[in-house]
């Protein structure tokens, strides 16, 4: 992973396929990538006017924009993740020179081969293209045309307001709102499938338009309206295409029933792309007028709402921090309980091992007592019969063993020896004694 700025310096320090090889990919490919992350690099002659000492100053490097990609990976995509910049704080509107932006738009370009290339589907059913990073735009073959013109005066707009539109940084873990194609939404229904929309294309990064760095998801949709259709040799045709047999004998085996059918009227949704945020907003177009003719609207709408997005983001990581010290308090609470309870488990332990080792002591003490107590009776037998006694007294020693008591006592571990309280810890030791611990009571669990 490289960033801008290390890319800018080594682009300047030596050739493009010098810095090509580094990263295993080739120069034009590198081009494309210094392109993408908005960094200059040398004109071609460039070394050799350096050698000569008549190469021209390297251009300063330009900030970046909001959106653009600044880090750039051999493994990722192209282009690569850009670095979360930080919300901004509230502050009033700066007027913006406006400058007409006029022709095909960056992401519409090329844009309509790609819906048409793509998944087999019924006729008047929605595009599936496999391109997955694509302006976000769900429309059939008929009214495809219409959504791309609609998308491209409407981007236009905003870069002509001064608010960049791309497809969202890879990294930027924006989310998609959900995206509802009927022109009449229907009533909540609890058999209605919550998820059906998943069925439709959907893109693999938003489109957003970034207003003074926040960014505001952009979906065009064609809505369906709901048809009655009939199934004739088939397949269905719209009830107002039916035309009925003009031999009355014959019997036209067919049947009606209701789906729907993408209208050719759009609905442009606007929503909030952050995860934390909840709000979104949609302008849809009718039969009397036509969506174009509210771009002007729409984007002082979305002007309008740079504010309140930035207030609801605020509050959110206000919310989200509430909810980080709870957390940390919360652990902290467990953490001192069982604290308390590990200190108290290593009393227990340590005073119960230390009974087992007074229990050890006495059984050994009693063994070493009884088996003197018979060396000392033998004395008193006659020769023969002593030797007896002192030889089977000798295989009864050797069938026990010898047994220190002092061993049972070393073993034994105090409280302290086995846990170390939070209280009672160096601050710079961090866990380590804890897990030092731990290990030393599974090792006692298993010898006792």
């Amino acid at each position: 992973m490289i960033t801008r700025e290390d890319l800018y310096e080594l682009v300047w320090s030596a050739p493009m396929i010098k810095v090509a090889e580094k990263f295993d990919v080739s120069g034009s490919y590198l081009a494309r990538v210094c392109t993408a992350l908005r960094v200059p690099r040398p004109e071609r002659g460039y070394w050799a006017k350096l050698a000569v000492g008549k190469a021209p100053k390297r251009p300063a490097l330009p900030e970046p924009q909001p959106g653009d990609p600044i880090v750039w990976s051999r493994t990722d995509e192209f282009p690569s993740p850009s670095v979360l910049k930080p919300r901004p704080t509230p502050r009033p509107r700066v007027p913006r020179l406006t400058r007409h932006v006029t022709g095909t738009h960056g992401l519409i370009r090329g844009a309509k081969e790609h819906f048409l290339a793509g998944r087999k589907v019924d006729e008047g059913e929605h595009l599936k293209p496999y391109k997955k990073l694509l302006v976000d735009i769900t429309a059939s073959r008929s009214g495809l045309d219409k959504a791309l013109e609609f998308a491209n005066d409407l981007f236009n707009a905003l870069e002509s307001a001064g608010h960049r539109v791309v497809i969202a940084p890879p990294d930027a873990q924006f989310w998609r709102e959900r995206i509802d194609e009927k022109e009449v939404p229907p009533k909540k229904d609890p058999r209605h499938d919550p998820y059906g929309y998943d069925r439709r294309w959907s893109p693999y990064r938003p489109t957003v338009a970034y207003v003074d760095s926040i960014a505001f998801g952009l979906a065009v949709i064609e809505m369906t309206e709901s048809v009655e259709m009939r199934y004739v040799h088939g397949k269905y045709i719209r009830e107002s295409e039916y035309v009925p047999p003009k031999n009355k004998r014959y019997h036209d085996h067919t049947w009606t029933s209701t789906r729907d059918l993408p209208s050719g009227r759009l609905r442009l949704i606007v929503y909030a792309p952050y995860r934390s945020v909840s709000w979104s907003t949609s302008f849809q177009e009718t039969k009397a007028r036509s969506l174009t003719q509210d771009i002007p609207q729409i984007v002082k709408s979305i002007e309008a709402e740079v504010a309140p997005i930035i207030e609801k983001l605020q509050e959110a990581d206000r919310q989200a921090e509430l909810q980080r010290l709870e957390r940390l308090a919360e652990e902290e609470r467990r953490r001192h309980e069982e604290d308390r309870r590990r200190e108290s488990q290593s009393i227990k332990d340590s005073h119960d091992q230390l009974e087992q080792v007074i229990q050890a002591w006495s059984k050994v003490v009693s063994l070493e007592r009884f088996f003197q107590g018979v060396e000392d009776r033998a004395q008193t037998l006659p020769e023969m019969e002593r030797q007896g006694v002192l030889d089977r007294l000798r295989l009864a020693r050797e069938f026990v063993g010898t047994q220190n008591p002092l061993d049972f006592f070393r073993e034994w571990k105090t409280p302290i020896e086995r846990y170390v309280p939070l209280s009672q810890r160096d601050p710079s030791a961090g866990d380590v004694d804890t897990q030092e611990h731990d290990e030393d009571e599974d090792e006692d669990a298993g010898a006792w």
